[in-house]
């Protein structure tokens, strides 16, 4: 209990106490996480809605890989990526490895999977009479499709929170790709690994109370788009 307390102690000093090292770790893992589940949802969502909607061969085996890839283990992916960012790798010479942007690359691709599963999931439980009245009203397929989406907004924003659940928590991939460098790719999940392997448990702890706190606030703030939009229905 003791540990317990003092890591929420620690947890509240580094939040109130301004300390430039913890802030920049709490603003990377920010910034990484976003920016990886924003490009996990622009790839995610023309991808689900194809598999969704169109019917091509072999879609029953796209849907398939994409909902195996909710549970792709993400040490695989950092794996995967690490050996294409290495280098003697493909994509050696953009010198990426050990980087935000290989992080963030690792990362998208742990969510895109989750992004088109979910989505193709959703956009299946629409009424499909409801594309025969827009295609009848004369929509546009862009407005038809933009259209689609609103009727599917709830369940596209539970999309949206299990993929920033998936990055913002996310370690081996994180590790593997960005090597954990102070001030440079160091992000809370990493900080509170390093921490626990100097027996720091405390400080392990305050980092793990910071990054629940992180995503209890994104998820907060689209759990509230999400009910507000279930009001309006």
């Amino acid at each position: 209990m003791d540990v317990l307390r003092d890591g929420l102690m620690d947890a509240i000093g580094l939040l109130v106490s301004g300390d430039q090292d913890s802030w920049s770790i709490i603003a990377l893992t920010l910034r990484i996480s976003l920016t990886a589940t924003a490009i996990a949802l622009l790839v995610g969502l023309p991808l689900g809605a194809i598999v969704a909607l169109a019917r091509f061969p072999g879609r029953r085996i796209v849907l398939a890989a994409a909902n195996t890839g909710m549970g792709l283990p993400p040490v695989v992916v950092g794996l995967f990526v690490t050996v294409l960012l290495w280098r003697s790798g493909p994509l050696g010479g953009l010198g990426l490895l050990y980087t935000p942007t290989a992080m963030i690359i690792a990362q998208a691709a742990i969510a895109t999977p989750i992004v088109v599963a979910l989505v193709a999931a959703a956009l299946q439980q629409v009424d499909p009479d409801f594309r025969v009245q827009m295609r009848a009203l004369g929509a546009t397929p862009i407005r038809a499709f933009a259209a689609l989406l609103g009727e599917a907004r709830l369940p596209l924003l539970a999309g949206a929170m299990a993929a920033f659940g998936a990055v913002v928590s996310e370690v081996g991939a994180a590790q593997m790709v960005g090597g954990n460098l102070a001030g440079q790719t160091r992000v809370l999940t990493t900080a509170a690994v390093l921490a626990t392997s100097q027996g720091r448990f405390a400080l392990s702890i305050a980092f793990g109370l910071i990054l629940l706190l992180i995503a209890f606030g994104v998820n907060l703030s689209l759990t509230l788009i999400q009910q507000r939009g279930a009001v309006t229905r």
